[in-house]
């Protein structure tokens, strides 16, 4: 008995997101189909234009924005960006560096050295144990 090779497909949302890219941005015919692994692995070793642009220039998912502000996606909320936001105003964000986001960046750092200190905690723990 052969066991048949099935394609792994995915919807484009998870493609979309896997590529790390806004799914609205994207062409109509990645929204429609769905994405082969096969297919995936191409667009990730050989990006299109489009792909290219949108990676450059946006409009980028909330992942995408909150790490190039370096505050949490939950920050984002508190901060009232819901939305996709392209680089020009990632870029505008920075520069202006409103109050939010300064607050969140610090909330953000705080949590980063938290973390830190218990991984080494741990660490030590379990250096101790034999």
């Amino acid at each position: 008995m052969t066991s048949q090779q099935t394609t792994q497909t995915m919807k484009p949302a998870t493609a979309a997101k896997k590529l790390g890219v806004y799914l609205q941005a994207t062409p109509a015919g990645f929204q429609e189909g769905v994405v082969s692994r096969a297919e995936l692995n191409a667009l990730q070793a050989d990006p299109p234009e489009w792909l290219v642009e949108l990676r450059r220039n946006g409009p980028h998912p909330r992942p995408v924005v909150a790490s190039k502000l370096g505050v949490s996606i939950t920050g984002l909320a508190r901060g009232g960006v819901t939305e996709a936001l392209t680089t020009e105003e990632i870029e505008a964000l920075k520069k202006e560096q409103p109050e939010w986001l300064v607050q969140e960046r610090a909330v953000q750092a705080e949590f980063r050295r938290e973390a830190v200190r218990i991984k080494e905690k741990n660490a030590e723990r379990a250096a101790r144990t034999p």
